[in-house]
């Protein structure tokens, strides 16, 4: 075991806790969910997993992409699922990212929305956390996985468990509902931490939902108890993660993996990744 990470029992993908997880692959950098966002998470940041949504398109194709339209992430407009794979991938998926100066450094780079194959097959060694967006997706999306024979490595999560209805027997580590977050937080604060322990191998909360505090220092030790590791979306504050971290959480998401990286490197003696070194000697 590498000396900067401890082991939680658990499913063994969740090992080496705490994990800088990139959200969409640091939407904050660079293009949300796209080859150019995760390359950089992993390369430049040493990301631990990278965290991704998907979806289906107008012919079958699983496509890396959180919105139900394309509106918002490209220069196109409508939903999703009117799109057949060529047309999609015609979009510029890089034109509404803004960087800290107000510019557009993306568009019109070839920044695209990539398959989940194109992802799966270009980072075989990563971990991954994918969100099924839909039910229509579930299925596909594990037919997917196992093509690349990455059940090992890919977390299948949803928000709500009839997004991944069809993924139900997956191998692979399973994440907790919204629903199951939510039985847990309610029967957690009863005498000796509740009877109540979710079918899942991870809980992926807020710190807060609205004005309720969910991530509290009961909820992480009784879920650790039950070696279910608790990792906290999305954390864009170095302060924040502070705080989390003092908490035992085991892995934070976040848009700013290159803020998390530098803050583990203080707590635990990561190594600096490259980019924290480009950056020192620019």
């Amino acid at each position: 075991m590498t000396p900067w990470v401890r082991p939680r029992p658990g499913h063994p993908y969740l090992a080496g806790a705490p994990m800088l997880v990139a959200h969409r692959g640091g939407s904050l950098l660079a293009p949300e969910n796209t080859v150019r966002a995760f390359r950089m998470a992993v390369e430049q940041w040493w990301a631990d997993m990278l965290e991704l949504d998907v979806r289906l398109t107008k012919d079958g194709q699983v496509v890396v992409i959180h919105d139900a339209t394309v509106d918002r992430t490209t220069d196109g407009s409508g939903p999703v699922a009117d799109f057949p794979l060529a047309k999609i991938q015609s979009l510029d998926a890089g034109y509404h990212f803004v960087d800290k100066a107000g510019d557009h450094p993306f568009r019109g780079c070839g920044v695209t929305i990539p398959t989940l194959d194109e992802v799966l097959g270009g980072f075989p060694d990563m971990r991954m956390n994918i969100e099924a967006k839909e039910p229509q997706v579930a299925g596909p999306l594990v037919e997917v996985i196992a093509r690349h024979r990455a059940e090992h490595r890919v977390l299948v999560a949803a928000e709500h468990e009839s997004s991944r209805r069809d993924a139900r027997g997956y191998p692979g580590p399973w994440g907790a509902s919204y629903g199951q977050v939510l039985l847990f937080w309610l029967t957690h604060w009863l005498p000796g931490g509740g009877p109540y322990t979710p079918h899942a191998d991870i809980l992926q909360v807020p710190e807060r939902h609205g004005r309720l505090l969910v991530a509290t220092r009961r909820f992480v030790r009784e879920a650790q108890r039950r070696s279910i590791p608790v990792q906290i979306w999305t954390v864009n504050r170095a302060d924040d993660m502070h705080r989390l971290l003092d908490l035992g959480v085991d892995g934070i998401q976040t848009d700013r993996p290159d803020l998390l990286a530098r803050v583990l490197t203080e707590r635990t003696g990561r190594p600096v990744p490259p980019g924290a070194r480009e950056r020192r000697g620019s």
